[in-house]
């Protein structure tokens, strides 16, 4: 049924289908009736699936990835769909379009997506507010950034706003520093300046009360060093874990025509190009910290194998995005049966 509709859809301009068919969902999911049977056909509850991590109970360990719900818009309707969690974001301090369209780019071919987005968001303030609104209880993870005009030597600033208003609202943090889509964004995992950001942070968490658990997404495109200086800060600073991984910058192994890639421009690719590779990073860190650190697996999960073969390398949840598009909104229910 789902490769019908996603003919149709996959004739559109992807960001345009994207909120057509989230305002749709909106729209169905207002009437009782329709939300009663979403929660029939898409959740699946067991207690197998649950998993236990930084005190927080989810139950299931399939997420949804940041960049799907940026402006935390549809956390109830999503939540309908069987998600253990969902990632909201990258937010910035102030409100920013994003870069120019078109800026996503579907990969029939690979399974894939190019995006180039840009953090487009309406500012921390506004997501803040409607998820003190929201209706449901699944657990929400609060992706931050820094505005694009914000030089890197004055990034701290720009997560630090963004920490404190969502403070109240998540249940768990993830620092962005690997988007390859803001100008320069990546300099900031370096050793020096990425131990300064999550140093900074943790004392706010401190201050504020009770600790949220800081997480810190990292590039697949790292080098063994870099990954090595990754462990020994998140060992320094006593943040909670990874997502593993962002996009990539590759293109290497893409089936799609190389003229098309080029003529689609910059932008990271996600989905079974990057699986492997993020795959090879969630190994690595986890043999590396000797299991030490949690890790949230992003990066070519399509089915029940995917997600076993990212907790089989040491991943404690996992995240779908491109997957989900792909493979429509029964992901997460077949997933969770496969896993169950």
């Amino acid at each position: 049924m789902y490769a019908l509709i996603k003919f149709f859809l996959f004739r559109k301009d992807p960001e345009v289908i994207h909120y057509w068919v989230m305002n749709q969902l909106r729209k169905w999911h207002a009437n009782a009736a329709i939300r009663s049977f979403l929660k029939k056909n898409f959740t699946l509850s067991k207690p197998s699936l649950e998993r236990k991590l930084w005190g927080i109970t989810f139950k299931n360990p399939v997420g949804l990835a940041a960049g799907f719900d940026k402006d935390a818009r549809f956390t109830d309707e999503l939540a309908s769909l069987g998600f253990g969690f969902i990632e909201i974001g990258t937010l910035t301090p102030l409100a920013q379009d994003g870069n120019d369209k078109p800026r996503l780019f579907r990969l029939p071919k690979d399974k894939a997506l190019i995006n180039r987005m840009g953090f487009n968001n309406g500012g921390v303030k506004a997501a803040a507010e409607r998820l003190r609104q929201r209706r449901s209880d699944i657990i929400i993870g609060g992706n931050i950034g820094k505005n694009k005009v914000t030089a890197n030597e004055d990034a701290t600033k720009d997560y630090e706003i963004c920490f404190r208003e969502l403070y109240d609202v998540v249940d768990y943090f993830t620092v962005n520093v690997s988007s390859p889509n803001t100008p320069n964004l990546r300099e900031l995992q370096e050793k020096e300046p990425l131990q300064r950001l999550l140093g900074r942070l943790q004392i706010i968490n401190s201050e504020l009360g009770k600790a949220k658990p800081i997480l810190l997404k990292i590039a697949p495109d790292l080098t063994r060093e870099q990954l090595d200086d990754i462990i020994d800060i998140v060992h320094h600073t006593g943040i909670q874990g990874i997502v593993a991984t962002n996009t990539t910058i590759s293109r290497a192994g893409l089936q799609t025509s190389g003229k098309d890639v080029e003529a689609m421009g910059a932008g990271g690719v996600s989905g079974l190009p990057v699986k492997d590779k993020a795959t090879d990073v969630i190994r690595y860190i986890h043999q590396r910290s000797k299991g030490a650190i949690p890790i949230i697996a992003a990066g070519g999960v399509f089915t029940a194998r995917d997600a076993q073969e990212k907790l089989d390398a040491g991943a404690s949840l996992v995240q779908v995005y491109t997957g989900f598009i792909y493979e429509g909104p029964r992901i997460v229910r077949n997933i969770c049966e496969g896993l169950a």
